[in-house]
């Protein structure tokens, strides 16, 4: 892949791939985006249930035999890892890579990830787990370089912005729900009923496939665009730019390398829920002093300062929600495969099936909501993001109250009752709205109020309050145990307190935070 010449492309030489509309109205790139961002979900959503069952399994089940705590823990981290990674990948490729030699990189570390993994069953127990947490770090990586990058693209594919735009990111996120929901359907049912390594090992194929297809195909629908970098005017400024970039990375990996090589030889012994709690208390504190930093001394009028404000109080509440929400591959998934009755007849589905549910609500609830808030819209009853993020939040919490009389249900049997499907389906269809209400709500909200200087480092923040829920949840998520049935009510009970506090709190604050938005646009 050639790197073009650093003169800006006119109009008329990008319109060739902006302007075509060969994929249902827009441009043929979009099908090649599409598809690689639906088959990388595919491996992620598809390899994510299957963790904790794994790890949890005895050793005579082919599994590692961790305490379920631990193994819920290492869940959270590698999730959280994995957005947190979006930060140092987009940066690098801004400086160094460009957007497209870093999705072809990220891709093919996330292939040799799964391979990793895949490989682990082969070699025993001890080696085995070398090769599966080595697996864990590549798809980290890949992860961090080609998800925010190959979104970078779906925008450039429309410089018009407008309409055109969103519903061109509709698409793709269509494309992000239809590889989760195939991805768990098939390695669910590979990794439960044929062997564990099988459901890995088909997450990594299906990242083979898209890995493959951008690399076939990015040329003929992209042509120039993400092949190069913005470079600064002047050659030696820009060599300085990338000889740091290249310097922090370097020591970065490095860095990551001692740490997994004194792990792996015994040097030193990780728990993963001390680290789980550190960094939870690292990434809020890296979100405080940002917010403090950017207040104080960014520069800001009086107007920005409101809004900055405003995104502090939505990136609170947007952890809350997520500490939830991310429980699906840890306590909902264990309370699908011990306390859930599963059988259809002389056939029981498995247990991370349920996992699946969610993205097959989103592809079929998406349109409604939208539809909802135009139709509120054109009747002049238009909901402000805090108001859109408190429903959120009450739908997340009524999804979880259902859960407490479930739990409840298994712990008055000794832990003989297996409940109807039912309780786990009704619960998943009122998180999906929940998080239909907060999830494209706060992306836009990122871009609308935050001071123009400051939108890319605001969006990373948004990221930040995913990570920093996926470590909540993951640090909870492991108190659903048959040999611990009465700790179980109190993890969806505690969790519907805090989302039922965070509801009524979020709402007595809508007037003043729709007060502090009123210039926003």
């Amino acid at each position: 892949m050639t790197s073009p010449s650093t003169r800006p492309l006119s109009a008329a030489e990008l319109a060739p791939y902006t302007q075509d509309k060969s994929f249902f109205g827009h441009p043929r790139g979009l099908a090649t985006l599409f598809f690689t961002e639906m088959w990388e979900r595919f491996s992620y959503y598809g390899l994510r249930p299957l963790l904790v069952l794994f790890m949890a399994a005895a050793l005579a089940e082919g599994g590692f035999g961790f305490d379920r705590s631990a193994a819920s823990a290492i869940v959270g981290i590698y999730a959280a890892s994995v957005y947190l990674a979006s930060l140092p990948g987009g940066w690098i490729a801004d400086r160094l890579l460009g957007l497209r030699r870093a999705i072809l990189l990220g891709a093919f570390l996330i292939t040799c990830g799964h391979l990793s993994i895949g490989v682990s069953g082969m070699a025993g127990a001890g080696v085995g787990k070398i090769f599966f947490f080595l697996g864990l770090i590549l798809i980290v990586l890949g992860t961090g370089l080609l998800k925010p990058n190959i979104s970078a693209i779906v925008g450039d594919l429309y410089p018009e912005g407008g309409a055109r735009r969103d519903a061109g990111f509709s698409v793709f996120y269509m494309g992000i729900n239809l590889g989760g929901f195939i991805g768990q359907i098939v390695t669910g049912w590979l990794g439960e009923r044929v062997s564990w390594h099988m459901g890995f090992g088909a997450a990594g194929v299906g990242m083979l496939f898209g890995l493959l297809l951008f690399w076939k195909r990015a040329a003929k629908t992209l042509g120039p665009l993400g092949l190069d970098i913005v470079r600064d005017p002047d050659a030696a400024v820009q060599a300085r730019r990338e000889n740091t970039t290249k310097l922090w990375t370097g020591v970065g990996l490095g860095l990551l390398a001692l740490v997994f090589a004194l792990a792996a030889t015994g040097t030193i012994t990780l728990d993963p829920q001390t680290i789980g709690r550190s960094m939870t208390v690292v990434l809020v504190g890296i979100a405080v002093v940002f917010f403090a930093n950017i207040y104080i001394t960014g520069g800001l009028t009086g107007d920005e300062r409101k809004r900055v404000a405003v995104i502090f109080v939505l990136f609170v509440f947007a952890a809350i929600f997520w500490a939830a929400f991310e429980q699906a591959p840890t306590s909902l998934n264990l309370f699908a495969r011990d306390f859930t009755d599963r059988s259809f007849g002389d056939w029981e589905m498995p247990a991370t099936w349920f996992n699946s549910v969610n993205s097959l609500f989103i592809i079929i609830f998406a349109p409604l909501v939208g539809a909802v808030w135009l139709a509120m819209s054109k009747r002049g009853i238009e909901l402000s993001s805090p108001a859109k993020f408190a429903l959120g939040l009450a739908f997340a919490g009524a999804g979880f109250l259902l859960m407490i009389w479930a739990a409840n249900a298994v712990v008055a049997s000794g832990g003989v009752l297996k409940v109807s499907p039912w309780w786990l389906i009704a619960s998943y269809l009122l998180q999906t709205l929940g998080e239909l209400c907060l999830s494209p709500v706060g992306l836009s909200s990122m871009t609308k109020l935050s001071p123009r200087r400051y939108v890319g480092q605001m969006m990373g923040i948004w990221f930040l309050a995913t990570s920093v829920g996926n470590l909540i949840a993951g640090l909870i998520g492991g108190d659903v145990d048959p040999e611990k049935l009465d700790a179980m009510p109190t993890v969806f009970t505690t969790t519907t307190i805090f989302l039922a506090v965070s509801t009524a709190i979020l709402l007595l604050m809508v007037v003043p935070i729709r007060k502090m938005m009123a210039n926003a646009k």
